[in-house]
């Protein structure tokens, strides 16, 4: 688990594709702290295991899954990343709950100055779209955000220029992509709301036998 709280941007020094998966040797400082073989890392909002750590870097293996719902795989030397990891239960929640668990890689379709911030806006697939709400919390490329407005295909976040400084927000244009994780407590509503629509206690029987 995560909180969208990046603690700091590494660069990619090498990519080697093995058996269909992605190996990605990541040059780092903070994160090397006290990571270590088998930890948890998120990578733009994506979660991987450390299988590696060599001096100022460490490596991990992006599998036929992740590649598919996320932009790792076209990830290239010198590219900047997003780095955080896992929580620790007696550290602040500064962001919001992040899996690590992309839902889907949306595109940048417009990125607009209004006063002293940045307003991006980002297209997605239609379905992602109800676990969006406004005010509400998402993760772009693994950076905690707060949803502006929802749109018809898109939704918009206001970004400050802290955050772009810091993360690599700051170096993406109007058509670059970025792995998008809605809200995880969105997702558990919908779905127990569809659960009770599909599979409702209340029949005929259910009614007979309460003296309808």
């Amino acid at each position: 688990m995560f909180t969208g709280i990046i603690e700091e941007v590494g660069s990619v020094e090498k990519v080697s594709i093995q058996e269909g998966n992605v190996k990605l040797k990541i040059k780092a400082s903070k994160v090397l702290n006290d990571l270590k073989v088998g930890d948890s890392i998120n990578i733009n909002g994506a979660c991987q295991t450390v299988i590696e750590t060599a001096g100022d870097s460490f490596t991990v293996e992006a599998v036929e899954e992740t590649l598919r719902k996320t932009n790792l795989g076209q990830l290239k030397s010198d590219d900047l990343v997003n780095l955080e990891r896992a929580l620790r239960f007696s550290d602040r929640l500064g962001g919001h709950l992040v899996t690590g668990h992309v839902d889907c890689v949306g595109k940048i379709k417009s990125i607009a100055k209004k006063d002293g911030s940045f307003l991006y806006e980002f297209e997605l697939p239609e379905k992602y779209l109800p676990h969006l709400v406004e005010k509400g919390s998402v993760a772009v490329d693994g950076i905690s955000l707060t949803v502006v407005e929802v749109l018809k295909g898109s939704f918009t976040i206001s970004i400050i220029p802290f955050t772009l400084e810091n993360t690599t927000l700051g170096t993406k244009k109007v058509g670059d992509l970025v792995n998008i994780e809605t809200d995880l407590i969105g997702k558990y509503v919908e779905r127990i709301l569809t659960t009770k629509k599909d599979k409702s206690v209340i029949t005929e029987e259910w009614l007979k036998e309460k003296g309808w």
